[in-house]
């Protein structure tokens, strides 16, 4: 349940964003046009070199996906964020992101001097300009998350894309655990068959919301979300 009004902000297809996630809030990610993708990226903020650790997320939870219930752990055994709310199902947490050169390869070689504001653009290099504004770079860029984009493996180890994954509106909601600086970049999945550069909008809402309890759904999704639940708690102890 929300406590207080929402701050909302819209972010355009291509470009990326960042906040400082405060433990006590959350963050809703809307697709405001359907078919949006939203790379995202995690790191203890108070403490850059704890930052978010998909292997350990995947394998302590017994997944390849990731939605409502799942949290996301760091690389010290504690939860960054927790998947509170979700309506889209699947979440791509293996693919990765875009580069320059797949972009480049895919839709034309493209400047901002030539084309202004419409220049393609892709998340990795997104993704690292915008950790230079907190005094990080490539080295603390590790893997990410895809949220709104389902990727499925076929019985010979193929990706596969599914196209028109997410509906216009759909939600995913995650709930700060400490404080969490939160990086989202809205290039194109790099495993979209699309010919034409067209990333999606989405919209970031911000709301104060309650401690989990002690019944939490995140909290009770298996005994291992348990202990990084107890494992976080000591932490602000």
């Amino acid at each position: 349940m929300e406590t207080s009004l929402p701050a909302t902000v819209t972010v355009p297809g291509g470009a990326t964003w960042s906040h400082v996630l405060k433990r006590g809030t959350a963050l809703r990610i809307t697709d405001v046009e359907g078919g949006a993708n939203v790379a995202a990226y995690f790191l203890n903020f108070e403490l850059p070199a704890e930052r978010f650790n998909l292997p350990d997320t995947l394998k302590a939870q017994h997944t390849a996906r990731l939605t409502r219930g799942h949290v996301l752990y760091s690389d010290m055994g504690r939860i960054l964020c927790s998947i509170t709310d979700d309506t889209v199902g699947w979440h791509d947490p293996i693919a990765g992101v875009s580069n320059a050169a797949l972009v480049d390869k895919k839709y034309g070689k493209s400047t901002y001097q030539q084309a202004r504001n419409n220049w393609r653009q892709n998340a990795r290099d997104g993704l690292i300009v915008e950790l230079g504004k907190y005094g990080l770079g490539p080295r603390d860029l590790h893997a990410t998350v895809n949220f709104f984009s389902k990727v499925v493996v076929d019985d010979e180890g193929m990706l596969h894309f599914s196209v028109d994954h997410s509906r216009p509106g759909d939600r995913v909601e995650l709930r700060a655990e400490m404080n969490v600086l939160v990086l989202l970049n809205t290039c194109q999945h790099p495993l979209d068959p699309a010919g034409v550069y067209a990333p999606r909008p989405v919209e970031l809402s911000i709301s104060s919301v309650p401690a989990p309890r002690a019944d939490d759904v995140c909290r009770m999704m298996c005994p291992e979300n348990a202990r990084g639940f107890l494992m976080t708690e000591f932490y602000f102890l």
